[in-house]
């Protein structure tokens, strides 16, 4: 089993699809990783030599921001938005959907179950 950024990639997935278990890297970003580090990205994660579960290390820690990393950044921005109190932090700070979606009806994920009202 290989050890990426602090993920254990699933045996049996194909090498881009299992660098997309790291939070962060997608199907495209995994195939370009793979391409870089010269990896079949139809080989499994099992068939991973030493050398190139190495290489694919290399190439994430330099190219970008994954796991732990881009999660507290994530969380940063949202909180420096909130700070601020643009319209975006207080959408964020009421829990209502932030990027222009309607709220009269849908938006249940974003605001929670129905509060009933007036209930006899």
């Amino acid at each position: 089993m290989a050890r990426i950024a602090g993920v254990d990639l699933p045996d049996k997935k194909r090498v881009q699809i299992g660098l997309t278990y790291i939070y962060g890297i997608g199907t495209s970003r995994a195939a370009k990783i793979c391409e870089e580090a010269k990896v079949d990205i139809h080989r499994k994660v099992k068939d991973l030599t030493e050398e190139e579960a190495v290489r694919i290390r290399n190439i994430i820690t330099r190219d970008g921001m994954v796991e732990g990393d881009l999660r507290k950044a994530i969380s940063m921005d949202i909180k420096r938005l909130m700070e601020i109190g643009c319209y975006r932090g207080l959408r964020h700070r009421r829990g209502l959907p932030v990027r222009g979606q309607r709220t009269h009806t849908n938006a249940r994920t974003r605001k929670g179950p129905r509060r009933i009202v007036g209930k006899k």
